[in-house]
């Protein structure tokens, strides 16, 4: 009998997550209410304390967009970002109305370069948008360099990057001046749907709490339950539908207990490949710098030119055995929409380039087992002709 297809992602959900869905279905508070709350309290005691204002939404997408849109990111303006990232990353620049300025990535951590961030600053960049990819830190403290001397904003796309640690501290505790993490059903803890914006920045936060719930003066959750008449609000901006729902936030308050234990084992799983993987026409992903955690959101192999193999073959013959693999990612640089309206080239980003065309992405979540590894770690030898 042949052996169950491996997906290339699975959620880890456990019994204490169920039982608190079913405590809020039962509790009649379904939408955004006491437990997002209490998962935002949650998050900012994680991350170290009452120092930081966090804000649960729908996506991390929208934590990017309201990011942006409280630091006044608008028509003329210009943020640089990496072409290696999903397009979210560049799309919310373009809700606001500003341009994108695409740069290269570093070959050696798959991170955005921050020498062609520089290289790439202009009369109309107001921020810098790294992306901390596969759950690896990007060089932050260059960055917030470079961000210091030319009055730049920073906001971290930290979507793979819980609990990553970058310099000794956590991803979100940074001198950013906001972070956005992302609960995506792959990603290293989940709600579904569902992220956290972060910030110290008081009024940042404020203005991402209005435009959160349709630019309302006042919480939706504070007006509902309150004990005496408070009906009233006021429309003060054109705001958005961001809000994350209880439904969600119960199981994020649990997937949050977990975070460290999930790291762990996915640090496991990425040491497993690492060992095994030796020797074989590949290069494995680069590791975090000494002290430093990754959490092993994602975990890349790039083929070698001696591979004798594309890519694209690779991974028809990894499915062919029953193992599930993706690409992290088509550049942005190689879709219609960026391309056309900046007019770019693909020689324009050699490494990212270089790098799509040899990389896939091989299974790596909490519940695969040693024997699901060695499995993968087969299918691989198998696949490359080894």
């Amino acid at each position: 009998m042949s052996q169950p297809f491996l997906p290339f992602a699975l959620p880890d959900i456990g019994e204490d997550e169920i039982a608190e869905v079913v405590d809020t279905l039962r509790s009649g508070w379904v939408t955004t209410g006491p437990k997002a709350r209490r998962f935002e309290n949650d998050f900012a005691a994680f991350l170290g304390g009452d120092e930081y204002q966090c804000i649960a939404v729908n996506s991390a997408t929208a934590g990017l967009h309201l990011a942006l849109e409280a630091l006044g990111i608008g028509p003329g303006d210009e943020v640089i970002t990496t072409t290696w990232t999903f397009t979210a990353t560049a799309e919310v620049v373009r809700y606001l109305g500003a341009d994108v300025k695409l740069v290269d990535m570093d070959p050696a951590t798959l991170n955005i370069d921050p020498a062609a961030i520089e290289a790439a600053i202009g009369p109309r960049t107001k921020a810098i948008l790294p992306v901390h990819y596969g759950g690896l830190a990007a060089d932050m403290a260059a960055i917030h360099d470079i961000a210091r001397r030319h009055g730049l904003k920073v906001v971290e796309d930290a979507a793979h990057a819980l609990p990553t640690t970058c310099g000794g501290a956590l991803v979100g505790t940074l001198a950013s001046d906001a972070t956005v993490f992302s609960f995506y059903a792959n990603k290293t803890m989940t709600t579904g749907e569902g992220g956290m914006l972060v910030t110290r920045d008081a009024e940042l936060a404020r203005r991402a709490r209005v435009m959160r719930l349709h630019g309302m003066s006042r919480d939706a959750f504070d007006r509902f339950t309150a004990t005496v008449p408070s009906w009233y609000y006021e429309i003060v901006a054109p705001g958005f539908k961001y809000n994350l729902t209880d439904i969600a936030a119960a199981l994020g308050i649990h997937q949050l207990k977990r975070a460290h234990a999930f790291q762990q084992r996915r640090e496991q799983i990425a040491a497993l490949y690492d060992e095994a993987l030796c020797g074989l026409p590949l290069i494995t992903p680069p590791q975090p710098a000494a002290g430093d955690r990754h959490a092993w959101h994602l975990y890349p192999v790039r083929l070698t030119d001696d591979a004798g193999v594309t890519r694209e073959r690779f991974i028809e013959r990894m499915f062919e055995q029953g193992i599930g693999c993706s690409v992290h990612y088509i550049p942005l640089h190689l879709h219609p929409y960026w391309r056309e309206r900046y007019q770019l080239d693909a020689a324009d980003f050699p490494q990212a380039q270089h790098a799509f065309e040899r990389i896939a992405s091989l299974p790596i979540y909490t519940r695969m087992t040693d024997a699901d590894v060695e499995r993968v770690v087969a299918a691989v030898r198998a696949a490359l002709g080894r």
